[in-house]
């Protein structure tokens, strides 16, 4: 059978908060079967478990933000990614602040962790969503959708009219069928705009902001020393980005993912509809008849 997976001992890393720039713990914990992506506000006087799943996606301005009894835990969408792209079902997140660290500002830092923690399967059956009928949503010229696949495709579409943007690729189709997460795009970092960034510190936000952690551009050009990773690593961010929203839905989708300028809440609100339409069916495999892509080696990602 195609078995859950989860990381065979705890791993731990300290980071910054993008927004917050304050410091904060991380470390995974192995989960039992059928516990999903539990994150855990260790820093509270009462420790808060909050589950990944998409009702609990509270505030999705800048970041994916999980929310439950006052408690908060935001920027999850990069280790949300991470986890995706190497078929973790369970897991406990333990942090100390509410914002999961930027890192580098991809999913490689949290993808080192969880294969230096190694990945373990267990005795119980991977549940996956497969999508049953076509679903969209829409807002003005934007729009996400859904459409029923038997495997995970995603093609994403970005439009910024930047000189620096327009050189590389605007859109990007992947078929993990026959693409490596870890290779391809875990390694895509977060972006941003010279002003924006100065206009969010003013509102207090991206305090732990740098070139170490994101892609900077001015009017023109990129100003990081290092250039990008990919060529077309803007496309590939918001695709990192996109699986990582998605994940929040609890297990692996079946489907194929359209974007055009799609974002986290446009991200949320497509598995909202998913969910209030019941497009779906809940599917396990036996291992001879196993989607495309999840043939995982004990150390692999998508293919």
């Amino acid at each position: 059978m195609l078995k859950q997976r989860t990381i065979k001992s705890i791993a731990k890393t300290v980071g910054i908060g993008l927004h917050s720039g304050r410091k904060v713990q991380l470390t995974l914990r192995p989960a039992a079967p059928d516990t999903g992506i539990v994150f855990c506000r260790t820093d509270l006087p009462e420790p808060v478990e909050i589950p990944a799943m998409a009702s609990a996606v509270g505030d999705t301005r800048l970041a994916s933000v999980l929310q439950k009894d006052g408690a908060r835990v935001s920027t999850v969408e990069h280790l949300m990614s991470a986890c995706a792209g190497l078929g973790i079902d369970n897991l406990y997140v333990d942090v100390t602040a509410e914002e999961i660290p930027i890192m580098d500002g991809s999913a490689a830092t949290f993808v080192f962790l969880i294969q230096s923690a190694g990945i373990e399967e267990q005795n119980a059956l991977k549940k996956f969503l497969r999508v049953t009928k076509p679903v969209e949503v829409r807002d003005g010229d934007k729009f996400a959708r859904f459409d029923p696949y038997a495997g995970f495709k995603l093609k994403f579409t970005i439009d910024f009219r930047h000189p620096a943007v327009d050189r590389t690729g605007q859109e990007l189709e992947i078929d993990f069928a026959n693409t490596s997460y870890v290779k391809e795009i875990a390694r895509a970092r977060t972006f941003g705009f010279a002003h924006e960034v100065e206009m969010l510190r003013e509102l207090g936000l991206a305090r732990g902001g740098s070139m170490d952690n994101a892609i900077v551009l001015d009017e023109y050009r990129i100003l990081n020393n290092d250039g990008l990773r990919y060529d077309d690593e803007f496309v590939k961010h918001k695709m990192l980005d996109a699986i990582g929203d998605l994940y929040v839905v609890g297990h692996p989708l079946l489907a194929s993912y359209t974007a055009y300028k799609s974002g986290h809440a446009l991200n949320n609100a497509l598995l909202r509809e998913l969910l209030a339409r019941q497009a779906y069916e809940t599917v396990t495999f036996e291992l001879k008849d196993a989607p495309r892509g999840f043939l995982f080696e004990p150390q692999s990602a998508f293919a």
